[in-house]
Order: structure tokens, then C-alpha cells, then sequence
């Protein structure tokens, strides 16, 4: 008799499959290695936010000198010299927290958690304004070449990328820098030769500049005075600091980076410094150079290669246009993939958090493709919010943008710098790496405070109010976490420690008696509650009990095989003390477990296992019941007992939520 062929699988999973991938073998050995980004790819998906920002930064600069060009030479210097201050310090950074963390991390480690939750939380709205500030420039850049005509449709081009962009991120970040290279080589090469031929083509100018420079500054010291002409400097320089913008993210993202990860890590770090210095620096000398003048509807970029590529001709072909707008389109599609920074760090920096509970632990779990799936829709429909709000205006997102990499900067500094202090016994070249922490502080602070002060009524309230609002989210989602782990604390100490006899004899197997199948936690109050809760509510009618639960990979677990077995040594332990507990009364135990990153999968996949081995089976769950149901109780804790509910109920098979309850004020639990 032929096999009757297996059922088509539903159209979701397979469109799913199709747009994010196949599951990936958690326990495939080379799995970390596959996943890890070599120097070169963690340049391209991390050091693009930093190379990009020479898109807007030094367009701000020059805009806020207004007539006083010449002073552009001085911001020239003093920006490339500020790129690698910066740069030198997150190495630091990079060899002191080899695991990553950047910014969230050092400041809880160095500084505590109140400066590590406000960096934490500037950090988070920082990647949030990354897509969005990057998107819409990216947008500004293409649509400089099109028709006044289309510039309405900007807006909805810029929730297409972003929607483009989850969808590459939720497959993986390895495979989108993959996706990304290309355009990443295109604006490498179309800038270094536009900005190589911008400045050599004044190369027999360049003996004169300084001096030229020098007597124009001294003609505006007659007429402002040294202080006057000193405002207009670093009014500049601090409103431009948006060129250093994504400098941090290599430090946030050393976990992604192959093996060794310090030496990668610097690597990647100063291929960043250099092409943002080369690039930033270089764009700013060639507006100085070539007198390039704002012309509505165009980037100050656009200007400059349109200038440069006048008269291009190979014959008779005029290639001036065509190569403006490969450059262009080479700006604009390299925001896009700086917006990956936002879409790399940010679900990292929420799982850090996550794993500390500031914010929901559902931030550090995996997908199938490994990746924090939930993260990566935060940040990417959080992004889309900021664009809707700011209608893409790239002016205003600059100000909001450059505030909080500013405040991150500036904890990150200050907490290295009190580092070298602490450990000065210790380390023999403490002066030498002190000095760069502490100048780095002092120049990024005043950056922040003078930013902060120029643009507070121009957007810099925003991003001040909307840190503020969520570091206090996240101190009182910390502070239910805790309410709740007291509760449960007290519960732990009235059932973990019953004096129960030891079996005599082991209980045996009762095959034809009813089962019951519960599902547990680590071993905990919980899950001994939902024991003795069926006992007291089945007196003596179940005979067989099965203890299963799933040892949930997160971003805190997934550091490699041997954590991984690890995790796996420790659910065995767990589940060995709820079947010796279980026989202390008397009953016949035994325990499945399964190690993945979907917790609800994978116990059906055990429960409707176990429906082919026990007879009369029934699956036990117990489930956190609060006294008063608000917005937190909702969000903070998942209702695992209610999903496999209603899975386990199309297969046939009856589940039971045990509630416990968790009281707002007296007994902990019942």
C-alpha cells in the first residue's frame, strides 16, 4: 500500500522561509564562527554610521560659519584630530570589555547602574534616531536628483527603506552586510577619487592657505574680537559634531566580530577613524577650496560634485552628470546601510538591558535565525515613529541625533578615566591612556552642553525629554521585576525546604494510571507550588508525573558550545530536583527537556511527544495571576502557560493553568 504523501506545509511558514530564511542549528559547532564578521565586514556594518555621518557633519559645520569660510581650515584640523581622540578612547574600551556592551556597559561597570541605565537608555534613542536620521538622509541624497515634482513622495520612500531594512536584519547580520558591501565599495571609491581630485587640483594653492587663512582670521578678530571669533568656532565645531556620530558602535558590537575579538575590534576601529577623517575632513577642505555656495533643493555635497565634474568629457559624451550621480546615489545607499548600526546595536544594547531588567526580558530572546528578532522590530518601528514625527527633516533629526551620542560619549569617557585612577598600581601606561579618556570627556561634554544649549528649542528638547521618560520606564519596569522576584523569593523559602523523608523504594510506573505532564521553570517555588496544587486538587489521581521545560537560549546564553552545554547541565540539575522532590511523596517521576530559542515550540513539540508514551496524560502549567492587572503585569510577563494552552489544544490534548497568585501588598503567594 503506497504512503500517503506528507500534507503541503501552511503558505505563512513557507512566505516566512522564503522573506527571513531557514532555522539555523543552534548546535552547530561552527555556528559562532559562520555568524562572526571579520574586520573588513564589521567596517562595513558597523563603521558605515560613522563614515556616512560626512554626509550631513560637515555640511553643518560649513553652514554655521556663515561668511567666515577661512575658518573652515581650523575645523578641518580640529576635526580629524577629535575622530581619532575619540576613536583611540573606544579602543580602550574595546580591549577593557572584549565581550561588547559599549556605552550601557562601561558606565554600569565603571560609573554604576543609575549612570548605566541614563547611558543605557541614550544609547537606545541614539540607534532609534540612527535609522532615522540615516534613512532620511539617505532619501535627501537620492531625491536631490529628481523633480521638485516627487519630493512628496519622500516620506513613504523612507518607510519603504525601513521596512527593507528590518526584513534584511530579521535574516540575519551577517548576511545583510553581505547584501550591503557592494554599496559600501561604491561610495569608498566614488569619494576618496572626487576628493582627491578636489583638493589636488588647488595643490598649487595649498603653500599659500595658511597663510592666507591666517590674515583672514586676524581681519575677523579686528572686527569681532577673539572672543567673537572663538563663538563662531566652536559654535561650529560643536553643532558639526555630528561627523563623530557612530564612532561608539565597534565598542557595542565587539561580540559580533571573529575571533580574536580584541584585535578585530581595533582593526575595524581604525579603519573607521581613517576613512571618517580622510573622508569628513577632506569634503570640508574641499567646500574651503573650491568656494562651493548652498543652492536650495541640493545637499551642499551635490554642489561640490557638480562643481567638480563640470566639463567631464570622454569625446563627446559629457560624463560630469553621470558621475555626480553615481556619487550621489553611492551617499544615499550608504545611509541605508548605516542605518544597520541602529539595527546591529540597538537590539544589543536593549538585550544587555534586558538581561538586567530594565527593560523587557523578551528583548534578549532569540529568533530561529538567531537573531533578537523582538529588538529589531522595536528599533525599526520605533525609527519609523521619529521619521513620521520629524517628517524626515534631516536638520532637525541632526540636533535630536547628535545629543545623546554626546551624553554616551561623555559617561563612556568619564567612567574610563576613573578606571585608570582605580587600577594605576596595576596597569604600567595608566598616565598616557588617562590623559586620552579625560580630554576626550572634556571635548565631547562641551560638545554636549554647547549643543544642548544652541538647539534646546529646536528639537534638543525632544531627545531630552524622550531619554528622560525612558530611563524612568525603565526604572519602574526594574522596580515590578524586583516587586515580583520578592514575592516569589518568599514563596521559594515557605516550599524548597519541606522536610520530606526519602523513598525507601523508588515508585514505579504505573502504566495504565493517568499522567501528569508539568511544565516547570528552573528549580523554584513555582513549579513546587504547581506540584502540591495538583495534589491538592487530584488527591491520589494522578500516578505518573513528567517534569519538562526548555533550557531558553537568549542573547545571554548564546556565547558558544561550551555555554550552551552549560545551559544544558543546569536544566538537567533542575529537573533531577523536581523528580527527587516528587518521589519524597511518594509519586513516580521522570523529565524531558529541550535546549532552543522558541520556548512555546519547543515544549508542544515535547508535550505531543510525551502523548505517544504515557496513557491519560495531562499538561499542568502554572501562571503568575496579580492581584491588580495593569499595563506592566500585561507586558513584562509573557502568559507561557496560555500560548501552549492554545497549541496544545489543536492537538488534542487538555491543558490546565494553575494560577499562583502574586499579591499587591501581604502574603506573596497562594
Amino acid at each position: 500500500m503506497a504512503q500517503a504523501p506528507d500534507p503541503p506545509e501552511p503558505v505563512f511558514p513557507r512566505l516566512r522561509g522564503l522573506l527571513i530564511g531557514r532555522p539555523k542549528n543552534l548546535f552547530d559547532p561552527r555556528i559562532h564562527q559562520h555568524l562572526a564578521l571579520i574586520a573588513f565586514f564589521a567596517w562595513v556594518g558597523l563603521g558605515s554610521d560613522g563614515l556616512s555621518s560626512s554626509c550631513y557633519g560637515p555640511e553643518e559645520v560649513f553652514r554655521q560659519l556663515g561668511a567666515h569660510h577661512h575658518l573652515a581650515l581650523y575645523l578641518v584640523g580640529a576635526m580629524v584630530g577629535t575622530v581619532f581622540l575619540i576613536s583611540a578612547s573606544y579602543s580602550h574600551i574595546i580591549q577593557q570589555f572584549p565581550s561588547g556592551g559599549g556605552g550601557y556597559l562601561v558606565a554600569t561597570r565603571l560609573l554604576g547602574a543609575t549612570p548605566g541605565v541614563i547611558s543605557g537608555s541614550a544609547l537606545v534613542v541614539d540607534y532609534i534616531l540612527t535609522i532615522a536620521i540615516s534613512v532620511a538622509a539617505g532619501c535627501d541624497a537620492i531625491f536631490s536628483l529628481m523633480p521638485a515634482a516627487s519630493h512628496g513622495l519622500e516620506l513613504l520612500a523612507e518607510y519603504v527603506v525601513v521596512a527593507w531594512l528590518i526584513l534584511l536584519n530579521l535574516r540575519g547580520v551577517k548576511e545583510s552586510v553581505y547584501v550591503l558591501t557592494p554599496i559600501f565599495l561604491a561610495f569608498i571609491v566614488s569619494h576618496v577619487a572626487l576628493i582627491g581630485f578636489g583638493v589636488l587640483r588647488h595643490a598649487a594653492d595649498l603653500g599659500t592657505l595658511i597663510p592666507a587663512t591666517v590674515k583672514e582670521t586676524r581681519g575677523a578678530v579686528s572686527q569681532l574680537g577673539l572672543l567673537g571669533v572663538g563663538v563662531i568656532v566652536l559654535r561650529a565645531f560643536s553643532l558639526g559634531g555630528g561627523t563623530y556620530t557612530g564612532i561608539e558602535a565597534v565598542s557595542n558590537g565587539v561580540a559580533i566580530l571573529r575571533e580574536p575579538r580584541v584585535e578585530n575590534g581595533k582593526k575595524t576601529m581604525l579603519y573607521m577613524a581613517t576613512s571618517l577623517a580622510f573622508t569628513a575632513g577632506g569634503i570640508l577642505l574641499c567646500y574651503l577650496l573650491n568656494g562651493v555656495q548652498f543652492e536650495a533643493g541640493k545637499t551642499l555635497n551635490a554642489s561640490l560634485w557638480e562643481l567638480l565634474t563640470r566639463g567631464w568629457r570622454i569625446g563627446p559624451l559629457d560624463v560630469g552628470p553621470a558621475i555626480v550621480t553615481i556619487t550621489l546615489v553611492s551617499e544615499g545607499a550608504l545611509l541605508f546601510v548605516a542605518a544597520q548600526t541602529g539595527f546591529v546595536d540597538g537590539p544589543r544594547t536593549l538585550a544587555a538591558m534586558a538581561a538586567d531588567e530594565w527593560v523587557p526580558k523578551r528583548l534578549k530572546n532569540l529568533s530561529e535565525r538567531l537573531v533578537t528578532q523582538n529588538g529589531v522590530l522595536a528599533m525599526g518601528l520605533a525609527a519609523a515613529a521619529v521619521l513620521y514625527y520629524t517628517k524626515g527633516a534631516v536638520t532637525l533629526l541632526v540636533v535630536m541625533y547628535s545629543i545623546n551620542v554626546f551624553l554616551t560619549f561623555t559617561l563612556s569617557q568619564i567612567g574610563m578615566a576613573r578606571h585608570w585612577l582605580q587600577v594605576r598600581k596595576q596597569v604600567a601606561h595608566w598616565p598616557r591612556r588617562l590623559v586620552v579618556n579625560a580630554v576626550g570627556a572634556i571635548v565631547t561634554g562641551v560638545i554636549l552642553m554647547m549643543t544642548v544649549a544652541l538647539k534646546f528649542r529646536e528639537g534638543g528638547w525632544v531627545t531630552l525629554l524622550a531619554t528622560g521618560l525612558l530611563v524612568a520606564l525603565c526604572f519602574a519596569i526594574r522596580r515590578h521585576y524586583r516587586n515580583v522576584e520578592h514575592h516569589l523569593a518568599a514563596l521559594d523559602d515557605s516550599l524548597l525546604n519541606l522536610p520530606l523523608p526519602e523513598p525507601k523504594v523508588a515508585p514505579q510506573l504505573v502504566d495504565a494510571g493517568p499522567t501528569a505532564i508539568v511544565l516547570v521553570e528552573s528549580y523554584n517555588g513555582l513549579g513546587v507550588h504547581t506540584l502540591l496544587s495538583i495534589q491538592r486538587l487530584f488527591p491520589r489521581h494522578f500516578k505518573n508525573f513528567v517534569f519538562v521545560t526548555v533550557g531558553l537560549v537568549d542573547s545571554a546564553q548564546f556565547k558558544g558550545v561550551d555555554a550552551l552545554a552549560a545551559l544544558e547541565q543546569r536544566v538537567r540539575s533542575d529537573l533531577a530536583q523536581y523528580v527527587q522532590f516528587a518521589r519524597r511523596l511518594g509519586l513516580y517521576a521522570d523529565s524531558r527537556f529541550a535546549v532552543g530559542t522558541d520556548l512555546v515550540q519547543e515544549l508542544e513539540t515535547i508535550c505531543v511527544d510525551l502523548m505517544k508514551v504515557y496513557r491519560r496524560p495531562a499538561v499542568f502549567a502554572g501562571q503568575l495571576v496579580f492581584e491588580r492587572e495593569n499595563l506592566f503585569t500585561r507586558t513584562l510577563h509573557h502568559g507561557t502557560a496560555f500560548s501552549i494552552q492554545r497549541r496544545l489544544q489543536f492537538n488534542g490534548i487538555q491543558v490546565i493553568v494553575l494560577p499562583i497568585r502574586v499579591w499587591q501588598r501581604g502574603p506573596a503567594a497562594a
